[in-house]
């Protein structure tokens, strides 16, 4: 299908699909594993009404309800889910990462930004308006990771915070993680100021500095938050060629896509899956 969204680039980093008359992005690198049911949602195909139209099935935004109950029901079985298998996080900009157990299917981490699991079916959810989603899946030990990475979950190494915690829990190689970094704001619209940059320079090499920002005549930086999450997986020991880097800017697709930038607080969240087959 064609959602006509806007694509930095021609490389083929999602494929565009739709079941039911929900529409949702995939990876294949993820798909290919093998492993793992996931999923990429848009604002499309929903329910819900108004600033929140029509795909959110967050509970902070101000929505109805009964349209995110409805809104879940349709994306789940989109992607190929049960509802009641869905465990989420409530973000707030942290690097907290919440080991998912069979006891915890369904429920919601409180103060958590990035979740973990080796349990079959639980499908781990994350929300997003410009942010950063990082994918992460181990075929050989079967475990996966979600995580939720803005501009502080970035300077503070989220990616590699989530890959850490695989590795303690499930003795996951990095060397062989799959990882995904989904849409989210790219530079060209990512404006920030000195102090961020401030935290940026004492986190990062200075060799990687002019990949990641550039300074404008007004004293404001252009941010990189892609290239910055791809440093911090590899820095965790992921392969390059195992990490699909986004093309696709949320904020340069307002009408498909939840962007904070373009609309503030007045939005619902996109969301990001990823279950264990």
């Amino acid at each position: 299908m064609n959602l006509g969204l806007k694509y930095k680039n021609n490389e083929h980093i999602f494929d565009e699909k739709e079941v039911n008359g929900v529409p949702y992005l995939s990876y294949p690198m993820l798909e290919n594993t093998g492993v793992v049911k996931h999923g990429f949602s848009t604002r499309l195909g929903g329910v819900s009404t108004g600033y929140c139209a029509t795909m959110n099935i967050s509970t902070t935004r101000g929505d109805d309800p009964k349209a995110v109950e409805e809104n879940r029901r349709r994306i789940a079985s989109a992607i190929g889910v049960e509802v009641a298998d869905l465990t989420y996080t409530h973000q707030t900009h942290t690097t907290n990462v919440a080991v998912v157990e069979e006891k915890d299917r369904g429920s919601r981490f409180m103060e958590t930004d990035g979740m973990v699991t080796n349990v079959p079916g639980i499908c781990l959810v994350t929300f997003y308006a410009d942010c950063v989603p990082l994918f992460l899946v181990d075929p050989i030990h079967k475990a996966i990771g979600l995580s939720h990475s803005g501009w502080r979950g970035t300077v503070n190494k989220m990616g590699k915070i989530t890959v850490e915690t695989m590795q303690r829990q499930y003795g996951t190689d990095p060397g062989q993680i799959i990882a995904a970094i989904g849409p989210s704001i790219c530079q060209d619209c990512y404006e920030v100021s000195e102090d961020v940059i401030q935290e940026f320079k004492a986190k990062f090499a200075e060799s990687l500095w002019p990949e990641l920002f550039y300074k404008k005549e007004n004293g404001k930086y252009q941010l990189d938050l892609w290239k910055a999450n791809q440093a911090v997986l590899m820095e965790a020991g992921i392969q390059k060629e195992n990490i699909a880097v986004t093309n696709l800017c949320t904020h340069c697709n307002p009408e498909i896509l939840f962007s904070h930038r373009s609309t503030g607080t007045k939005r619902g969240n996109l969301s990001a899956f990823l279950a264990l087959k």
